[in-house]
C-alpha cells in the first residue's frame, strides 16, 4: 500500500518513525510533499534519507502574494532532483480568500509551466475554486493528481480528462455523503488514498493526528464504498502510484 500525501516535515514525531510505523501496517511507501521553499528542502531531505520515500515540491496557494510566491526559480532547482516525482502542491484556495485570487492563479499558471517544461505531474489543491481551477488546468497535458478531493461539482470534468484523484480521511466520515459517492464512481485506474497526514485522520482514529500507518483505514472505507476487495483495491491503487508519478517498487 502507499500514501500518495502526507506532510511528513508538519509531523510530530521524527519521518523515521512514522515510516517503520507504516511498513509494520503494510504501508511501504509514501510521498511527502513540500508547501514552500523551507518545506520543500526538508521533504527533499526525508526522501533522500527513506528509501521508501518520495517527494512532490510546491508552493501552496496560500502563500500567493507573499515572498515566498517570488521563489519559483528556487523551486525549479530543486525539482531536478532523483526524489522528486512532482511539482505540488499547488493550486487555487478560495475558501478563506486570505490573498487576493489573481496572484493565486499566477503562482499556480507558474507552477503548472514549471511541471510542463520538466516533465513531472501536478498534485493540486483546490477548495471553493472549481471553476478556475478547471480553466487553468485545461492547457495542461501532463499527469494530474487531485489531492484530498473534495470538489463532487468538479467530478465530471476531471474524470473525463482522466485526471487521477486522491481520496483523503474525509472521505471516511458517515456525513460526507457526495464524497463517497465520487469515491464509488471514479475509475479503477484512476483512484489514489493519502493521508494529508498530519491532518484529516479517518473516522476510525478521528481526533488524533493522522500519519502514514493510517491510510489503511481510508483504504477499508474506499473498499467497501466500490464493493471490493481492500487488498486488491490496495494494489489496485499500488499500480495507479506507479503511473502517475513512475515511482519504482518497494
Amino acid at each position: 500500500m502507499i500514501d500518495t500525501h502526507a506532510h511528513l516535515d508538519g509531523c510530530d514525531e521524527p519521518a523515521a518513525v512514522l515510516v517503520e510505523r507504516a511498513r509494520a501496517a503494510g504501508v511501504w511507501r509514501v510521498i511527502t510533499i513540500g508547501t514552500g521553499l523551507e518545506s520543500c528542502r526538508a521533504a527533499l531531505s526525508i526522501a533522500e534519507q527513506e528509501e521508501s520515500v518520495f517527494a512532490a515540491l510546491g508552493i501552496d496557494p496560500h502563500q500567493a502574494g507573499t515572498e515566498e510566491a517570488t521563489r519559483v526559480g528556487e523551486l525549479r532547482d530543486l525539482i531536478g532532483r532523483p526524489r522528486v516525482v512532482a511539482v505540488g502542491e499547488t493550486g487555487l484556495d478560495y475558501f478563506r480568500d486570505t490573498t487576493h485570487r489573481r496572484d493565486q492563479r499566477a503562482l499556480f499558471e507558474e507552477q503548472l509551466e514549471l511541471a510542463a517544461a520538466a516533465g513531472l505531474p501536478v498534485v493540486i489543491h483546490t477548495r471553493d475554486a472549481e471553476d478556475d481551477t478547471a480553466a487553468a488546468l485545461a492547457p495542461f497535458s501532463g499527469t494530474v493528481v487531485m489531492h484530498c478531493f473534495s470538489s463532487p461539482d468538479l467530478l465530471e470534468t476531471v474524470l473525463e480528462r482522466r485526471y487521477y484523484v486522491s481520496f483523503a480521511g474525509n472521505v471516511t466520515y458517515p456525513k460526507a455523503t457526495e464524497l463517497r459517492e465520487a469515491a464509488a464512481a471514479v475509475p479503477d485506474d484512476r483512484i489514489l488514498a493519502e493521508t494529508d497526514s498530519p491532518y484529516l485522520a479517518p473516522q476510525a482514529v478521528r481526533g488524533t493526528r493522522n500519519e502514514p500507518a493510517n491510510v489503511v483505514h481510508t483504504l477499508a472505507v474506499l473498499a467497501e464504498l466500490r464493493g471490493v476487495d481492500a487488498a486488491a483495491l490496495g494494489h489496485q491503487i499500488d499500480l495507479n502510484a506507479d503511473a502517475a508519478f513512475r515511482l519504482s517498487q518497494p
